[in-house]
């Protein structure tokens, strides 16, 4: 039996239909559909249900963030409270078993995990820590994510003074006689914030949303918007075998970590010194063609170079986009290739990520 999110029955009520996703019924889009929900997303200020994730809280000594460096390849210790930063679970191999969030709370530490990874993370880590810390995969608490440009108007309406927030930085804030955690987040490749609160409360926020102007918005379109910043999603794009520096993330682990204490890390060190034989590119097909995940990269030669992890239409860059890993050495921009697509070779084109241009708040300027 899948499991339903607080919101599932509004999700029924605005016209959702809706799948299995990760072990929960989630809605995958509503009626007016999936382009529509995109372009409103961008436009305007979409609400996304991503309760079905994992909210991890780690309480502990002062020894927390030492032993939580021996776990994931981020430098915690120049993270102040309430700042985020992007980073990895790894297996010794290097190979990445989720990518998450992590946060730096007062007395402790936010992990925000993928919904199909969250159990399999907190077995690794609980294991990893050895017993020596409070872990809490709190499944009392909503995630909600409101994501576009007019994302702060439309929150600014229901929570005060949450304009200060900057990109990736959070804070507890007051609703409804009570505390909530708000992060400057997101991954829509817009301005946006995710609201953690308590179940009892998120359908009467998300109400509030809705009648400022905000629209729920599915998966569908979420996955879209995600592509188009050139976002990565688990399961498709990065895996237990692929390693940050194939998936093209080396920017998330910081030069002062290269070569220190975490699963992995001999191997992340020789990948960065010596390079590695696949990375993940940006691919522009020629025409309006869809070439989803495992499509077959060849080279002009009819080589088989790499495979496609994800495809679409871009409704926001009007074109067909998609990201896969090819041999390092097709990996340059505008590098020739082709697509396996219902048996004929598409012509596409090697391209820099991300396909729309990023509009994230980092103090007074977007970038």
């Amino acid at each position: 039996m899948n499991k339903k999110t607080p919101l599932y029955k509004l999700h029924i009520q605005h016209g959702a239909k809706m799948v299995e996703f990760a072990g929960y019924q989630m809605p995958i889009q509503y009626k007016s559909g999936i382009i529509q929900e995109h372009k409103f997303t961008r436009e305007n200020a979409g609400i996304f249900d991503v309760s079905h994730m994992g909210q991890l809280f780690i309480n502990g000594s002062d020894h927390l963030t030492d032993d939580l460096e021996k776990i994931f390849p981020v430098n915690l210790k120049n993270l102040k409270t309430n700042q985020s930063k992007y980073s990895f679970l790894m297996n010794d191999k290097g190979g990445i078993y989720d990518d998450l969030i992590i946060t730096k709370l007062k007395d402790g530490y936010l992990i925000i995990l993928n919904a199909a990874c969250k159990k399999q993370d907190l077995e690794i880590i609980k294991k990893k820590l050895n017993g020596k810390y409070d872990l809490n995969l709190d499944e009392n608490l909503s995630l909600i994510a409101l994501q576009g440009p007019k994302a702060k108007d439309v929150l600014g309406k229901v929570v005060s003074n949450i304009t200060n927030l900057k990109f990736m930085n959070g804070g507890e804030f007051e609703y409804d006689n009570s505390n909530i955690y708000i992060t400057r987040s997101g991954y829509t490749g817009e301005d946006g914030f995710e609201i953690s609160l308590d179940n009892k409360k998120v359908v009467k926020f998300v109400d509030q949303l809705i009648n400022h102007g905000a629209k729920l918005i599915g998966l569908g379109a979420r996955d879209t918007l995600r592509l188009e910043a050139g976002l990565c999603l688990y399961g498709n794009d990065l895996d237990e075998k692929t390693s940050p520096i194939e998936a093209n993330l080396k920017w998330a682990i910081p030069k002062s970590r290269v070569g220190s204490d975490y699963p992995g890390s001999d191997i992340i060190k020789k990948q960065i010194d010596n390079g590695v034989k696949t990375l993940r590119v940006g691919i522009k097909p020629e025409t309006r063609v869809i070439a989803r995940g495992n499509t077959k990269i060849f080279d002009q030669n009819d080589k088989e170079i790499g495979k496609v992890t994800s495809g679409t239409f871009g409704p926001s860059v009007e074109c067909s986009i998609a990201m896969g890993y090819v041999e390092n050495n097709y990996s340059p921009t505008n590098t020739k290739i082709f697509l396996e697509v219902r048996g004929k070779k598409v012509p596409a084109n090697v391209c820099d990520l991300p396909f729309y241009k990023k509009n994230y708040v980092k103090g007074e300027k977007n970038v």
